[in-house]
């Protein structure tokens, strides 16, 4: 089989959807080596994180000719690409983050697409106008005309139900991965010198993500006010929610409890989130959230917030609590810290539970979509 991906964001992407893209490509090329690969991108930047394409024999890169190259490699990507990828023999193309192609003409290629979130249709005032229209023209024409869809969680599905109308039954939930890294243990060395590098204390909380206002870091920032001898470490970019964050922090004169980390290397990441203490996640609203898997993967206690996809992530023995109400977040710190018991059980309990987002589970239900979209 000759699968095709667009690949923008596998080459020019460091977060969340090129985490994903790559994920997918690093597992299913692993798994099914005589299935083979084409990624389709604009432009190529090879970097650390996609360093394992070298060793993959069933990998091939694909980029504009010269007539496509520079400011029209936009117009190659959703115009042309699909008569590239008919030339290589492609059977199905997947568009990895909310979008594929324009279809001037069947082209014989069946398309997929991975339906990440509607937030910006649900959270509008949190996107700019031009933004929200962009992105809900991709993602409706991309429901709309490929053939299967994957939703990364129930909830993405309810939502692709409820605000573009697609029928279920076109939907496959296929929850993503995570990074091999979050399932070793770190070195002992590793966790030495990052507690050197960044003065990190003994007992420590963590917050991983975006520092945006629908990720709600705030929430931990008040329940922290409210426990004096707790500290907190994040990691994570932001632009003018985290200077508020940030100010909050100092006038509330908390800055030697709260560290704001850059931490880029994955390594180093998987190995934060195994000090942590608890690691806390109190999103509005999310697709999926991988930090969830992350630090369950890490052996690290989740609170998180109630709704949206976050008992999808978390399983049933994270803690779940009102994002807005940092008392009741407060309280959840206290008593995983007072009862070993409790925090034995949620470690437990999640490990189990994220087993059902193993690579190899995810690889198969994947592969097994692209060969039953085939013979649609």
């Amino acid at each position: 089989m000759n699968i095709g991906y667009d690949a923008k964001r596998i080459f020019l992407n460091h977060s969340g959807l090129g985490n994903y893209s790559r994920n997918v490509l690093d597992i299913l090329a692993k798994k099914h080596p005589k299935t083979q690969f084409k990624l389709y991108t604009p432009k190529l930047k090879m970097h650390e994180g996609v360093a394992f394409i070298k060793g993959l024999d069933n990998v091939a890169i694909k980029t504009p000719d010269f007539l496509f190259k520079g400011i029209l490699s936009s117009l190659w990507r959703y115009f042309y690409v699909l008569k590239q990828a008919k030339e290589d023999q492609i059977e199905i193309y997947h568009g990895l983050s909310n979008e594929i192609p324009y279809l001037r003409k069947k082209k014989g290629i069946k398309l997929i697409v991975t339906i990440h979130d509607l937030i910006f249709l649900r959270y509008p005032e949190q996107y700019s106008f031009i933004d929200r229209f962009i992105y809900n023209l991709k993602s409706k024409y991309a429901c709309k005309n490929a053939a299967k869809i994957i939703a990364i969680s129930e909830q993405t599905k309810n939502d692709i139900v409820k605000f573009y109308g697609i029928d279920e039954h076109k939907i496959e939930v296929i929850y993503q991965s995570c990074h091999k890294i979050f399932k070793k243990p770190a070195s002992k060395e590793l966790q030495l010198k990052l507690k050197i590098q960044h003065n990190l204390p003994s007992n420590f909380l963590l917050y991983v993500g975006s520092v945006n206002e629908r990720k709600n870091l705030m929430t931990i920032l008040r329940a922290l006010k409210t426990l004096p001898s707790h500290k907190l470490v994040v990691i994570g970019h932001g632009g003018e929610y985290k200077i508020k964050c940030q100010k909050f922090v100092e006038d509330n004169k908390m800055s030697h409890r709260v560290q704001f980390l850059k931490i880029d290397d994955t390594h180093e990441l998987a190995a934060i989130y195994q000090m942590a203490r608890i690691m806390i996640y109190p999103s509005v609203f999310e697709g999926f959230g991988i930090p969830i898997i992350e630090s369950l993967y890490s052996k690290t206690p989740v609170i998180t917030s109630r709704g949206s996809c976050f008992a999808e992530a978390g399983g049933p023995s994270s803690i779940y609590i009102d994002p807005k109400n940092e008392i009741e977040l407060a309280n959840a710190i206290l008593k995983i810290e007072a009862d070993p018991e409790i925090r034995t059980k949620m470690i437990e309990d999640g490990c189990k539970h994220v087993q059902q987002f193993s690579e190899e589970m995810v690889a198969k239900k994947i592969h097994q979509l692209y060969e039953n979209t085939s013979k649609i």
